[in-house]
């Protein structure tokens, strides 16, 4: 079977799936999983799609990235720019593209790749709860322009309709706030499980349970109760 028959059977065009046999482009999950019903692959194929979930994503993420997918419950924080999830790829394109060091275009595309794989969260079974407080300033900063913002903006009110899911502003005029040490994530898993991941530079690190977790659980009520809701 050649490119063009395999496109047009599993939905993409012959380019695509240059991209990914020359390893250029990551395959989504929807793309895998029909290439295995196509190929009559017995499942060989999709029981590689957790690690390819974790070659999408930079080393730093990746331990977050798979907590991420086996989520009952996500709280997300976040004072500089818009959540990963809420972005559009042109937003997100200028994200990475402000990006020092440089990322070179390949890395950009699969960094790309990769935060839309991660949105199929909302298409997925089961979606799991979501909170997100967003500063207002990370909603002011013009990244991108007028375009980007605009495409943003509209993903977050969409996001924010589904059931499920709460969208909530911290004002920048809120004179006591908790979230000075800088983002994080809440991450509740199926099993009960309960882990904090913050964002450093250069690396990300996750606590299971325990204190710090504890810490960052007990401080979320509080930039809760001053933001305002989507």
């Amino acid at each position: 079977m050649n490119r063009e028959e395999l496109g047009l059977m599993a939905g993409c065009s012959p380019a695509t799936i240059a991209s990914i046999e020359q390893g250029r482009r990551i395959p989504s999950d929807r793309f895998i999983d029909k290439t295995d019903e196509v190929l009559d692959a017995s499942g060989i194929l999709k029981e590689m799609k957790e690690e390819i979930h974790k070659a999408r994503c930079p080393r730093s993420f990746q331990g977050a990235a798979t907590l991420e997918r086996e989520a009952v419950e996500l709280y997300f924080y976040d004072a500089h720019v818009v959540n990963g999830l809420l972005q559009t790829e042109d937003y997100a394109r200028c994200v990475f593209g402000m990006h020092r060091p440089a990322l070179d275009e390949e890395t950009v595309e699969r960094r790309l790749a990769a935060r839309t794989a991660r949105q199929e969260i909302f298409t997925k079974g089961s979606t799991p709860l979501m909170s997100y407080v967003i500063e207002e300033v990370a909603l002011r900063r013009p990244v991108g322009g007028r375009r980007a913002m605009r495409g943003r903006s509209e993903r977050i009110l969409q996001v924010g309709r589904r059931r499920g899911v709460v969208v909530q502003v911290m004002p920048t005029n809120c004179e006591e706030h908790v979230g000075l040490a800088g983002p994080f994530t809440l991450i509740e898993t199926g099993e009960g499980r309960r882990i904090a991941y913050a964002e450093v530079r250069k690396s990300g690190t996750s606590t299971r349970s325990g204190s710090p977790s504890g810490t960052r659980s007990a401080a979320w009520g509080h930039p809760c109760s001053g933001a305002y809701s989507e």
